[in-house]
């Protein structure tokens, strides 16, 4: 990739993505670890089956066993024992005989076929038989489930609630994943006082850098939280320069425009490499992307809702590469009726944000959520998608349709 020059026209948000997805690989460690300390990890190595699950053929529901052939003959049987879980009957089965059998337990031989208890009707130690029946029913079989040296999981699979059971059910304890991120963050400027600070005359909140680390726990990062630095030249320096011995990406929030404040960028030109700065998008259009001598960088602009959304859509599928998370795919997007006018001005790839509703011919339709100024972050909440309109496409009138891209996890409650 070649590095940001001053004389280049703006990206397009799809070549940026593009350019950071094509600098990126995993070159994260491996690590083993214990089972319960996995959930959110992302697979390092491909998890093949060392048993069968289920282990043994065993009884899909309360009832009777029996041997389907003797049924041909005869409906009635003797019922010669008890087979429950974890207590087998161990028993050859002869002829006409059944076995009162328990869910999971195991079949016992010469048993091919299971008939609910709903099914018969128990005369003193006899059964009849009052419904027509199948050979083989409600019977698991063994590795029906699961079979034994199958692969379960592949590797770059993010282990959670529905992984992290199966593992446990084939007996693995412990799991090989990649050492999770290391990711740096700090805001710039002189103006930002930390939540929960007392304002200042013309002070703001440094609300960024505290939603930045809520995006990147939920990523399942781990956050080097450097505060809030001044607008000093000398000092986002050394700032800099002690992120990049700690960290594996780091992340700051303003700093990136074009103001004579703005030393960031410059100082990322001098230490390391600028791939490029500014892309037609809205709201984020000064973006920066570049590395320094161990850690990749991200600038975010200053402005809270386009630090949220260039996080969401530019950093968050780099650091998903980057931690090896194969399978995590960006939301489909679809069309859907815009029933709201939105403004636009051709030039940027803008990504308002909106609601989604069905109406009563049930297709999609989107409204927008008021406001999208950059500062306006409560529309946040009042949305379940953006509504992503094409670069060079004006304002949209009622009943046009729009593509649209539901919010995934990170932005959901």
């Amino acid at each position: 990739m070649t590095c940001y020059s001053m004389s280049q026209p703006l990206l397009s948000f799809e070549q940026a993505l593009n350019n950071i997805l094509l600098a990126t690989s995993t070159l994260l460690p491996k690590e083993i670890i214990s089972l319960v300390n996995a959930n959110t990890r992302i697979l390092a190595e491909s998890v093949y089956s060392p048993i069968n699950v289920p282990p043994f053929d065993n009884a899909a529901m309360d009832g009777y066993g029996i041997r389907f052939d003797d049924w041909l003959k005869n409906q009635s049987f003797i019922v010669a024992g008890c087979a429950l879980a974890g207590q087998p009957y161990k028993q050859p089965l002869s002829t006409q005989q059944s076995i009162r059998i328990m869910t999971g337990a195991a079949i016992p031989e010469g048993v091919d076929t299971i008939i609910m208890q709903e099914y018969v009707d128990l005369i003193d130690n006899r059964i009849v038989i009052n419904q027509p029946i199948k050979k083989g029913q409600h019977i698991r079989l063994a590795g029906e489930d699961i079979q034994q040296g199958k692969q379960v999981l592949a590797e770059g699979c993010q282990l959670g609630i529905t992984q992290l059971p199966i593992l446990a059910s084939l007996g693995i304890d412990k799991v090989t994943v990649y050492r999770r991120l290391k990711v740096a963050i700090f805001s710039t400027g002189d103006e930002l006082v930390s939540v929960g600070s007392a304002l200042g005359n013309g002070q703001l909140y440094d609300t960024n850098r505290f939603t930045i680390k809520l995006m990147l726990e939920k990523l399942g990062c781990q956050v080097i939280d450097l505060g809030i630095v001044p607008d000093n030249e000398e000092v986002i320096r050394q700032t800099l320069q002690r992120a990049d011995q700690q960290a594996d990406v780091i992340i700051s929030s303003g700093g990136v425009s074009v103001g004579d404040a703005d030393y960031t960028k410059k100082i990322l030109s001098e230490q390391g490499q600028v791939y490029f700065w500014k892309i037609a998008m809205k709201p984020g259009k000064p973006f920066a992307f570049g590395k320094l001598e161990r850690a990749w960088f991200c600038g975010l602009p200053g402005n809270p809702v386009s630090a949220a959304v260039t996080f969401y859509q530019l950093v968050q599928p780099f650091l998903m590469k980057l931690s090896g998370n194969s399978q995590w795919q960006r939301p489909k997007q679809f069309k859907a009726k815009a029933i709201t006018p939105l403004k636009k001005v051709p030039g940027r790839t803008d990504f308002q944000r909106g609601k989604l509703s069905i109406n009563q011919h049930g297709e999609w339709q989107v409204s927008s959520t008021g406001q999208q100024g950059s500062h306006i972050f409560s529309a946040f909440n009042l949305s379940d998608c953006f509504i992503v309109l094409e670069r060079e496409r004006g304002s949209v009138d009622i009943n046009e349709w729009v593509t649209v891209e539901p919010f995934n996890a990170l932005l959901k409650e």
